[in-house]
């Protein structure tokens, strides 16, 4: 049967469910919003009425068998791979299943040190051990770059054994990998290519775009489509190459995925589906070209640098988002998240991050030209009024990880909480990151540098949100005892 990217089979079944005015007696309890007038009153009606259980006229993400799996088939043919899932435990979970569809305890896995958080926390899960290859690193902006070839390479020839590789395409910041021979190599030595593209929904419908993960063979990548593609937070996908078991994969996000998948999710990115295959490259066009005049103006600002594709090298930067506006404010004399506070708090502005020396502004379908100029504006108020001497400032955002044992070895290890302070050269037992993005400072195994003692206090000085310790102030690190 030919698929028509102009159906949306979850909100047709929706629809129809709400025509129908079906008596409820299953859950949820506030039964189409008439339960919670005050909940209905702020979201809706319409969304209200259409906030189900699972049934058999709208099937079940658990076992999609009618519309869920007709979705599907048409989320597969709209990004081009052989299967994809609906995912609404967010992408977190996408990436999560990837590695443990291919990884058990023991099990290499080879992977960028600037991953997301949820790629270590799998490992937690699953006990796969992780050998990390440490990214490139631009000095002026001090960001973490993608991996290298030749380091892919050399970790392929020093761990054989290794069952997967982990790319990010692209890094938050936009920067994307060499990723077509990082699938050659990797397929060559007999390993999975895992792709977390939390930020590259948009490489597989715009034009002039970096390489997608699945166009250049990797076996599996976890997409938010609530990031850059228009559904609600949350929603998610994970495609799925055609040597991938889809049956198997199925049954590993169902260890985790709730069975209780909210019906709102899942018709949102059944809607941003169609409206993605049916007009991504015009939408897609339309937010190039906001970034573009973004990026241009904001280099006019003096001080201030938007980096972009200029940085292209080849290598470690094979190619970039041209849709991110990634500013550099460290020769203003500001750490990123200063700039991101000023941004929220005097301008009404709310950027996707500030880290010490850079922040994002993601431009995506729902931005228009006013937007971008009001950004440009509040940066030029920003460089006039608060610009002071960069002298002393943390030049570096990546931490040079020393790895003593598994992330799953060390979190469920006995430890003990010390001081900051006292905590050198101890093996960390917990994560602590700057959220967002979410890149791990520390990871569990890791020991306990002085520069990653450095870079979390000038973060709290600086007013970075610190995540991940159970010591909510981060004043304190659990870590191994011996």
């Amino acid at each position: 049967m030919k698929l028509s990217q102009e159906r949306a089979p979850i909100f047709e079944a929706l629809s129809e469910y709400r025509e129908n005015r079906i008596v409820s007696f299953d859950v949820p309890g506030h039964k189409q919003g008439k339960g919670n007038p005050e909940l209905t009153e702020f979201l809706g009606k319409q969304c209200m009425s259409v906030d189900v259980n699972s049934m058999k006229p709208l099937d079940n993400l658990c076992h999609p068998v009618s519309v869920i799996k007709e979705a599907e088939e048409l989320m597969a043919d709209a990004f081009g791979v052989a299967h994809a899932f609906f995912m609404v435990n967010g992408t977190s979970s996408a990436v999560q299943a990837m590695v443990m569809s291919v990884c058990k305890r023991g099990d290499k896995i080879i992977m960028p040190r600037n991953v997301h958080r949820s790629s270590i926390n799998a490992l937690i899960v699953c006990g796969a051990v992780p050998v990390y290859v440490n990214p490139g690193l631009n000095r002026r902006l001090g960001i973490p770059l993608g991996m290298s070839v030749e380091s892919v390479r050399n970790a392929i020839k020093e761990n054989p054994d290794a069952k997967a590789i982990i790319v990010n395409n692209p890094t938050y910041y936009g920067v994307c990998s060499n990723l077509r021979e990082i699938v050659k190599l990797a397929h060559a030595a007999g390993m999975k290519v895992l792709v977390d593209e939390a930020h590259g929904t948009h490489f597989y419908f715009g034009d002039y775009m970096p390489l997608s993960a699945m166009s250049v063979g990797a076996d599996m990548a976890a997409v938010s489509m609530h990031k850059t593609g228009g559904s609600l937070t949350q929603s998610s996908a994970l495609l799925l190459g055609k040597d991938m078991n889809p049956g198997y994969v199925r049954q590993i996000i169902n260890l985790t995925q709730t069975t209780s998948a909210s019906y709102l999710l899942l018709s949102s990115v059944d809607i941003a589906r169609r409206n993605l295959a049916l007009n991504g490259k015009k939408i897609f066009e339309t937010v190039t070209s906001l970034a573009s005049y973004g990026i241009r103006e904001i280099n006019k600002l003096g001080g201030l640098y938007a980096f972009s594709r200029e940085l292209i090298n080849g290598d470690d930067i094979f190619d970039f988002d041209p849709t991110k506006i990634s500013v550099h404010t460290r020769d203003i004399g500001l750490a990123g998240i200063e700039v991101y506070d000023i941004l929220r708090d005097r301008f009404d502005i709310q950027i996707e991050f500030g880290d010490i020396g850079n922040i994002l502004a993601i431009v995506s379908v729902g931005d228009r030209i006013l937007n971008v100029e009001r950004l440009i504006s509040a940066l030029y108020e920003i460089k006039r009024l608060y610009t002071k001497s960069p002298v002393g400032m943390l030049d570096h955002e990546y931490i040079k990880p020393h790895v003593v044992c598994s992330p799953q070895e060390a979190f469920y290890s006995e430890k003990k909480q010390l001081p900051l302070d006292e905590t050198l050269d101890k093996v960390c037992a917990e994560f602590v990151m700057c959220y967002p993005p979410g890149i791990p400072i520390l990871a569990p195994g890791e020991r306990i540098t002085k520069d990653a003692l450095e870079y979390i206090k000038y973060a709290k000085i600086k007013g970075c949100n610190l995540t991940g310790a159970e010591d909510m102030n981060t004043d304190k690190i659990n870590i191994i005892t011996d």
